[in-house]
C-alpha cells in the first residue's frame, strides 16, 4: 500500500493548534504524533509539530529510533 503524498503546507496544519491532528516529518516521511504524550499542544521541548525535524534531530537527546514508535502515515512532497 502506497502511502498518501503530502505537502508543507499541508504538514503546518497538522501543528497541533489549527487541527487535532499533530504530525511531524523526518527524512521524507510523515509520522501522526497525535497520541504521543511527548507532543501534547503541538510541542515537544523547543520543537513544534507540524513541520520538517529532519535538520532538529541532531540537537535532541535521542535517535532516530524513536520514529519506530510512531506510525508512519505519508510522504513530505
Amino acid at each position: 500500500m502506497q502511502l498518501p503524498e503530502y505537502t508543507k503546507s499541508q504538514l503546518s496544519l497538522r501543528n497541533g493548534q489549527d487541527r487535532d491532528e499533530i504530525w511531524v516529518a523526518y527524512k521524507g516521511d510523515i509520522f501522526n504524533v497525535t497520541e504521543s504524550s511527548y507532543w501534547k499542544k503541538g510541542m515537544h521541548y523547543e520543537h513544534w509539530a507540524g513541520q520538517d525535524l529532519t535538520n532538529e534531530l541532531a540537537d535532541a537527546p535521542h535517535a532516530e529510533e524513536v520514529f519506530k514508535r510512531v506510525k508512519k502515515i505519508g510522504i513530505l512532497i
